[in-house]
Order: C-alpha cells, then structure tokens, then sequence
C-alpha cells in the first residue's frame, strides 16, 4: 500500500474565514466540534507508526477550521510527530491570524520551525488581494497584506506553498494562472499548487454547495488551463492520482484536484487522523476507515 500524505486534523470546525465553498461545512464533521477537542494521542501514535510504515515522508498538519486558532495544540502536535522523523511536516493555514497577529504568532513560528515544521501552505483563491477579501474576509474591510506573510515566513526558515483554489470569477483560465505565477514568482514562493474548487457526491451544506456548482470551472477552462502548463511548462512528476507537477520558468506549479479514493487501486492519496482517535482515508465517507 502507497499512501502519499499523513493528514493530522488539528484545532476544531472553528474558522476565523468565511469561504463561500467551505470543504469542511459540506463534509461529515467526523467527531470535530466547534470548541478544541482532546486528542487521542496513543492512537495518533499508531497512525504515524502506520505511515512511517508505509513510507509517508510528508506529515500535513490541517483542520475541519483553521488550525492556527489553537498555537498551543500545534505545538503538541509537533512535539509528538517528532519522534518519528517525517522529513517534510507541513501546516495548511488560511494566513490569516499569522498576518493579522504577528507580534503573538512569531515566537510560535520560532517554536514550530525548531520542532521541525518545514513548510506553511496558504490558501488563496487569487493574487489580487481584493479577491481573496472577497472570499476569506467579506466582513472586512481588507485582506491581508500577503506579500508581507510570505516575507514573514521565509524570514522564519519556512518554504511557503500557495493553495490556490480555482474557481470561475477568480483564476479561471491560463490568462489568470499566468499573473499567479508571476506573483508567486515575484515573491519566491517555493510552491504553487491550483486545484479546482469542488464538492462531495454528498454535501451535508447546500449553500457551500451551490457555491461549487456555480463556480465550477467549465471543461473548456479547465483544458485552458492545462494546456497553458503543457506548453509553458516542463512536466516534473505525476503524482498519485494524476496530478502534476511542472515547471514554468523556474516557478514549481502543481496541477491537482480533491480526489481522494480511486477504488480501483490499493494506494491510497492520505490518510486523515481525526483527533478523537478515529483513522480514515477519505474525507467524506465516514466507511472509509481503519481505526
């Protein structure tokens, strides 16, 4: 069994951003309520013992909410990962606590980069910073300054990964993936990956998952897309379940969706531990499980 991902849900469903397409408001809450949860940590021992086994290099911290809400449990979280040497620990954060309280987050950022987090992947939906207010903060007056984030970041040792969600309106051919890609070069961000926004077969939210629908690029945009990173770029890597890696003028570019089952195989993209002790391997069918 290959798996590719060790994802660890950290925090709780609480998030300080309101996007309209909300993953977590659409799938099975798996036991993750609003406050901080306790966590299992024999089992989450197990999970990573289970991993390490199977050759899973890169643990992702992440969350049903943002996981920067709770530092402190980052922090645990790290401390017991480290025990069992992945060489690449990520955190997936929307950016904006670490942008908007810096002064409280940088000794937290000097505590995760010495207990070993390598790498912080933010969520973006564009590089325009009056899009991503749009999406993340509507009830604000402004977005963060995220050119000032990656900054803060890289001075702290981290590699930063934009997450950019694709979604009609925002990047939504080569034309816009084209600007993203001199943003992120720009600013030497070491990883840009753009994946298409998108819904369970059964969402258990139909706002968000009208939103999806709506939003949804269109087959043409999509090859739009593809075809810009074919001709543009030097294919590096497939991944499982097909997505791509590439270079385009020196700017890592990965091209993936948010499959995570292929019946069809025994790889598996993730494994997902749930902090009440429960192990899955697919984020919205609760069978999907090993412990």
């Amino acid at each position: 069994m290959q798996i590719q991902t060790f994802s660890i849900l950290t925090g709780s469903e609480a998030c300080n951003a309101r996007c309209p397409f909300c993953i977590s408001k659409m799938t099975p809450n798996g036991g993750v309520q609003l406050e901080e949860p306790e966590v299992n940590w024999r089992n989450l021992r197990i999970a990573c013992r289970l991993a390490e086994r199977c050759g899973v290099t890169t643990a992702m911290l992440t969350g049903k909410g943002e996981p920067t809400l709770f530092p402190e449990q980052i922090t645990r979280y790290l401390q017991a990962l480290a025990e069992f040497n992945f060489p690449l620990v990520e955190l997936q954060s929307n950016g904006i606590l670490l942008a908007e309280r810096a002064n409280v987050y940088s000794p937290h950022l000097r505590d995760w980069y010495e207990l070993g987090l390598t790498t912080i992947a933010v969520s973006i939906v564009h590089h325009h910073p009056e899009k991503n207010r749009r999406i993340f903060l509507p009830h604000k007056q402004a977005y963060i300054d995220l050119p000032a984030l990656i900054r803060t970041l890289h001075d702290c040792g981290f590699s930063v990964r934009l997450a950019c969600t694709l979604a009609s309106g925002f990047i939504d051919g080569s034309q816009g993936l084209q600007a993203l890609v001199a943003f992120a070069r720009e600013h030497q961000v070491e990883q840009l990956t753009v994946r298409p926004v998108n819904k369970p077969s059964n969402s258990r939210n139909l706002e968000a998952q009208n939103w999806a629908d709506e939003h949804h690029l269109r087959p043409e945009q999509l090859d739009d897309i593809r075809c810009f990173l074919e001709h543009n770029g030097a294919l590096l890597m497939t991944l499982i379940h097909g997505a791509r890696v590439y270079d385009v003028d020196g700017q890592n570019v990965c091209l993936t969706d948010s499959l995570t089952l292929d019946a069809r195989s025994d790889d598996l993209r993730q494994l997902i531990f749930f902090p009440d002790g429960h192990l899955r391997y697919d984020w919205q069918y609760q069978g999907a499980i090993l412990l």
